[in-house]
């Protein structure tokens, strides 16, 4: 249910030690959408969780990690921080939106990002300074940047509320989740590489989506075409590299994410299918 991050690439937070502080921004759109970091609680290893807050006007949404084919991907950068490890982002159970007959997945109205922090130096305060580049979108969607700059410190041991409401509404493992057997058929196209994903797991509600990454950076995947036949969800996805043409795809990098009514389920890697 988490993702660990090192340097230099992960959410950039604003993190100061026993109050709440507002992140910046710098354009026109600062209405939309606002954050702020919960300084959260020190763990006994010396690491640490906090959070990022972040709520939207109404109307508007922000995206997922994954946010789909109509979003727009955030993108984070720790550059100037100090003491900074490692980050492990748990993002909480996203929305799947349907508009103008296209999907996209992410959060409306207020999403708390769980964040685990492991400094260089234990004991010893962690400077966070750097972006966080994401989408907002309404009628419109636009690129917005928040900038953050504070040090984490402090020995509060209490968990914050929201943050551990926020690490239990994140998917389940695919143990968790009982999923039995992933498996992953692939084969080269024209422009590409196809994936079949076949996943055998209990129903997880309703009208199941899938989101499948290639863990590939700079590849595009499609919506995957998603069915059901008793105990397997088979989703069917199309996977673009930039330079075009086939290319390399790692099984245990694959990343499988299936959104049901009553629970999401994080399934990392699959076999050969």
């Amino acid at each position: 249910m988490k993702t660990q991050v090192a340097l230099p690439f992960a959410l950039t937070a604003l993190l100061t030690a026993g109050s709440m502080s507002v992140a910046q921004s710098n354009d026109a759109f600062d209405d939309v959408i606002t954050a702020e970091v919960l300084p959260g609680w020190t763990l006994a290893d010396g690491s640490r969780m906090a959070g990022l807050r972040i709520t939207l006007a109404p109307r508007w949404k922000t995206y997922w990690r994954a946010p789909g084919d109509a979003g727009i991907p955030p993108q984070f950068d720790w550059s100037g921080s100090r003491n900074l490890g490692t980050v492990e982002l748990t993002w909480p159970q996203p929305r799947v939106f349907h508009e103008n007959g296209m999907r996209s997945i992410g959060y409306k109205e207020q999403v708390v990002i769980p964040l685990h922090i492991a400094p260089k130096f234990a004991g010893k305060p962690v400077r966070i300074k750097g972006r966080m580049d994401l989408g907002v979108c309404s009628d419109i969607c636009v690129p917005h940047t928040l900038k953050f700059n504070a040090t984490l410190e402090g020995d509060a041991a209490q968990p914050t509320p929201a943050i551990a409401a926020a690490m239990a509404s994140a998917p389940y493992s695919a143990k968790e989740a009982k999923v039995r057997k992933s498996t992953c058929a692939i084969s080269p196209t024209a422009q590409g590489m196809k994936v079949e994903a076949r996943i055998t797991m209990p129903s997880a509600g309703g009208r199941e989506v899938a989101v499948i990454e290639s863990g590939v950076s700079g590849v595009w995947v499609s919506e995957p075409e998603v069915t059901r036949t008793g105990g397997d969800i088979v989703a069917v996805s199309s996977m673009i590299h930039p330079d075009g043409g086939p290319f390399s795809l790692n099984r245990s990098a694959i990343r499988i994410t299936v959104l049901g009514a009553n629970y999401a389920v994080d399934i990392k890697g699959c076999t050969a299918g």
